[in-house]
This record gives C-alpha cells, structure tokens and sequence, in this order.
C-alpha cells in the first residue's frame, strides 16, 4: 500500500469498525458506517451552517478549533434555559453530547475538525426549531 499526505481541508477520514481507515471525497450522507473526521476552513457563518442547529444521535462529536476562534453553542434543554456558549480558541476542542443539539459561529476565520458517527445526524433551522422538551 502506498503511503501518501491527505489534504485535510478537501477530504474525509472514514474511521470504520475492525480499524479501517480511508480517505476519500467529502459526503454528507448521514447513514454513512463508521465514524468520520471532517476538518475545513470556514470563512463565514455559511461555512459552519451557524443558522441551524445540528445534532448527532448515534454517538458524541468532538469538536476542535485548530486555527483562529469559535463558539459552540448548546441548545437548551428545558424551556427558559439560555443557550450554552462555549469558547474554543486555536488548538482547543469540546466533547458535544450525544443527541444534545449544538451550532458554531466565527469569531474570525477559523480552521475547524471535527469527529463524529454521521449515522442520523440532522440539521434543524434555529428559525423554525421546536421548544426544549421537559
């Protein structure tokens, strides 16, 4: 097997069961097997889908500012609670809960990886999201 470098910012890294890995064409297809590492430059909130909130059901996700500074914003879980921000400067990340419905804004540009099982991940627009469930 040839070993070669992997440009992060244009692929994905398909972690699969029994110790797999392979890189190929970046999907956002949500029942995809195995876990996935997605790293990528984000100019502006298009870049990060900052208008919706995004959860995954099947496992955590790590989350990581490798380059410039973000924010990780929680979605309540009750009704009256205020959303949780949290902080991420370069070379930081967070562990975001299983289920737990979470969004990114940019500070700056930032360079950003994340890891994740994509099976049943969804996108939820924050304009049209339902209230927190007791």
């Amino acid at each position: 097997m040839t070993v070669t470098p992997i440009d992060l910012l244009a692929a994905s890294i398909h972690l699969h069961q029994g110790g797999e890995i392979r890189a190929g064409k970046r999907t956002t297809d949500p029942d995809q097997d195995g876990w996935r590492l997605t790293a990528f430059h984000a100019k502006t909130g298009a870049d990060v889908h900052a208008d919706h909130w995004e959860v995954h059901p099947e496992a955590e996700e790590i989350v990581s500012c490798l380059v410039g500074k973000i924010r990780l914003f929680l979605r309540p879980e009750l009704p009256g609670q205020q959303e949780e921000e949290i902080r991420l400067a370069a070379g930081t990340a967070v562990i975001v809960p299983r289920g737990r419905w979470h969004r990114i804004e940019l500070d700056i540009p930032s360079n950003i990886m994340a890891v994740t099982l994509p099976r049943g991940s969804r996108l939820e627009r924050r304009a049209a999201q339902a209230p927190a469930r007791p």
